[in-house]
């Protein structure tokens, strides 16, 4: 209840008392000098701590009263703020009105939300750095764990969340030239000397590290030693003359610049790209990476916003088959068994498919490949003299 709502309250209280007191001083003229006078007049007046706890009560009854008066299920309006990585736009902006109905019919509350969206590692430092995300999905565990080694996420976030967290899924394609002139097939072809790559540093941009590991997964996979492996991922990046700073900068590398015969890139970018009108001629590789993308709650802030509970029950919500339709519609593989099954067609089967977790987990990978002076580093150290 407003201040100024409580003073006028206060008001009428007290005129209400005066003017019982003074018809009790008219009606009781021998009560003069009892609890109740102050000697002024005919004037009488009640002590401030009874004048108070009437105020209280009145004031306690009239609140309870205009609560017992609304509607059930109503309550203060609602906003939840999500952080997610710039490709998921499109299938987001179709999920939430859907959940902010549902939520309104089955709470009666109304729900709205914030939402930025940006390249995965610029969306993690600005969470770091004081955006109040309730909600982050990100391209890369690797980036959540970065939230939560500054105290924003508490451990064990895969285990508070369906599916581990991962809430859509890709893998990767390589796109070719019109017509693919080179006849590129597979990932052993990218080491052949009439082949230009072109791919994004993954040392600057999430997405191509899951494109190095793609590249060491060919070999590993397949039953190659971490020797082979190295050799390969050696070959292969002696064939990208350039290493863009992002996955954006790598696609305008290579259609508008024309450099390279090919892009290495997200299956799910690829689809949507052609959903907008660009046709783009691409190969899904029969052994790939899982592209595993995680959602989790922002602890800190769902705590300070008081959103925990509807923010919780949207990310269960994009587990249901009716949130992964619009996850598939727009070129994620859904994680629900019945909606891949519904996409099967779209999405072809991938003979060998191996995760993060098949090459140690993100811990063990970012110390490994991608941290100073280790093997993404040596490579280019080799590369260089070449």
């Amino acid at each position: 209840m407003s201040g100024l709502k409580v003073k006028m309250l206060k008001q009428k209280w007290s005129q209400f008392w005066q003017r019982r007191r003074l018809r009790y001083s008219q009606q009781n003229p021998q009560h003069k000098g009892s609890l109740f006078w102050k000697g002024q007049g005919d004037r009488f007046q009640l002590p401030r701590f009874l004048t108070a706890m009437g105020f209280g009560l009145l004031l306690t009854w009239m609140t309870t009263g205009l609560t017992a008066c609304l509607p059930v299920g109503a309550s203060t309006p609602i906003e939840v703020t999500l952080v997610s990585f710039a490709v998921t736009r499109a299938a987001y902006e179709n999920i939430i009105p859907q959940f902010e109905a549902k939520w309104q019919q089955e709470h009666g509350q109304t729900v709205s939300f914030s939402r930025s969206y940006g390249g995965s590692g610029s969306q993690t430092r600005a969470v770091i750095d004081g955006l109040q995300a309730d909600i982050v999905a990100l391209a890369l565990a690797l980036d959540v764990d970065k939230i939560q080694a500054n105290g924003l996420i508490q451990p064990g976030w895969e285990d508070r969340t369906p599916n581990r967290g991962i809430v859509h899924q890709s893998v990767a394609a390589l796109v070719t030239r019109p017509g693919n002139p080179k006849n590129i097939q597979t990932w052993q072809d990218l080491a052949q000397d009439q082949i230009q790559v072109v791919t994004a540093n993954p040392k600057t941009s999430g997405g191509a590290r899951w494109n190095f590991l793609g590249i060491w997964g060919a070999i590993t996979a397949t039953g190659g030693d971490e020797t082979a492996a190295l050799n390969f991922t050696t070959e292969v990046f002696k064939h990208a003359p350039v290493l863009p700073r992002d996955a954006r900068e790598a696609t305008d590398v290579f259609f508008k610049q024309g450099q390279g015969d090919v892009l290495i890139n997200y299956e799910n970018e690829v689809i949507l790209a052609q959903q907008n009108g660009q046709e783009l001629p691409y190969l899904i590789p029969n052994v790939n990476i899982s592209i595993d993308s995680p959602i989790t709650l922002v602890d800190e802030y769902v705590d300070k916003h008081g959103t925990r509970e509807v923010a919780t029950a949207f990310i269960e919500y994009l587990f249901t088959p009716e949130a992964q339709r619009e996850f598939a519609k727009v070129g994620f593989r859904p994680v629900n068994p019945t909606v891949s099954q519904e996409f099967a067609a779209q999405y072809p089967k991938v003979d060998r498919l191996f995760t993060v977790q098949d090459l140690g987990g993100w811990s063990k990978v970012q110390k490994q490949f991608f941290a100073d002076k280790a093997i993404f580093d040596q490579i280019q150290a080799n590369v260089g003299k070449r």
